[in-house]
């Protein structure tokens, strides 16, 4: 009986989620660079690392009459084009990850890399780069070969144009922490990172603790009602206290502080199998 509890109540979590996005998707018409106050947003690059792929996102699929085919691998690839931005339009609204984008981190979209994937993306025009975590699909146009988050494209310095050519590299880490950027060789991850093996291994072991203040960030809603009737089932579900700060116009659902690192994971794991597998750990409730 509890574990039919349980999931009924996930399951009504991701029913009120589902309502607050397809309630007011798409309501702005044509896209835009942010019509409000907000925060200039962080610009330090996406932090790549090993992430399974999501299966579901693997399968071919049609947009406007054309078919894609998914790359089953992102090691090794590389691709010269344009990149396009995308912002308030979608800021809020569900990626084809099953995460919500949010306009001012450092993400992206590709028609058929596989999700999440890492990429480094270098403007041609400046020799400026960013790191990008790809997380959706898109820009269904054929000139066009990557939709970067306004955030990213500002840190470009193209957000004003529209477009820029841009030099595309996958950063595929594989299970082991071996490296592969675009076509150059296979490395470690301190030959990568550029570490001597005993700071690589003092890494690994800073990544085992968990200090005061974690929080696992769940979903990200526009509608404060249902924002706060999502965080009180979760809380009740998974007796840890639950937040929803208001950031850049978008209520994020955080459960924590979380202290044990044991604990974190096992959240984490429940959540992602249970209709929530963008979840993920945040240092502060920022």
């Amino acid at each position: 009986m509890k574990m039919c509890a349980k999931y009924g109540l996930l399951l009504m979590t991701a029913v009120l989620l589902s309502a607050c996005q397809s309630q007011s998707r798409y309501a702005q018409h044509t896209d835009s660079a942010p019509t409000f106050v907000y925060d200039e947003p962080d610009y330090t690059d996406a932090q790549p690392r090993y992430e399974p792929y999501r299966e579901w996102n693997s399968r071919p699929y049609e947009v406007l009459g054309k078919r894609y085919f998914p790359l089953q691998t992102g090691k090794g690839f590389e691709q010269v084009g344009l990149a396009s931005w995308y912002g308030q339009k979608f800021h809020g609204h569900l990626t084809s990850n099953g995460e919500t984008y949010d306009m001012f981190a450092m993400t992206a979209a590709h028609k058929t890399l596989p999700l999440p994937s890492f990429v480094r993306v270098t403007n041609l025009s400046n020799n400026k780069s960013v790191i990008v975590r790809v997380n959706d699909r898109g820009p269904f146009h054929s000139n066009r070969i990557i939709d970067l988050s306004y955030a990213a494209a500002k840190k470009l310095d193209y957000q004003q144009h529209g477009t820029a050519k841009v030099k595309l590299e996958v950063i595929h880490f594989d299970e082991n922490n071996n490296v592969t950027v675009g076509k150059h060789p296979t490395v470690t991850y301190a030959q990568y990172a550029g570490l001597s093996p005993i700071e690589a291994d003092s890494k690994n072991a800073q990544e085992e603790l968990v200090s005061d203040g974690v929080y696992i960030q769940v979903a990200a809603v526009s509608d404060p009602e249902r924002a706060k009737s999502v965080s009180t089932v979760l809380s009740t579900l998974y007796q840890v206290p639950a937040q929803m700060p208001f950031i850049n116009n978008i209520y994020k659902l955080r459960l924590g502080p979380v202290t044990d690192r044991f604990k974190v994971k096992m959240l984490l794991d429940d959540l992602k199998q249970n209709g929530y597998p963008g979840a993920y750990a945040v240092s502060e409730n920022l």
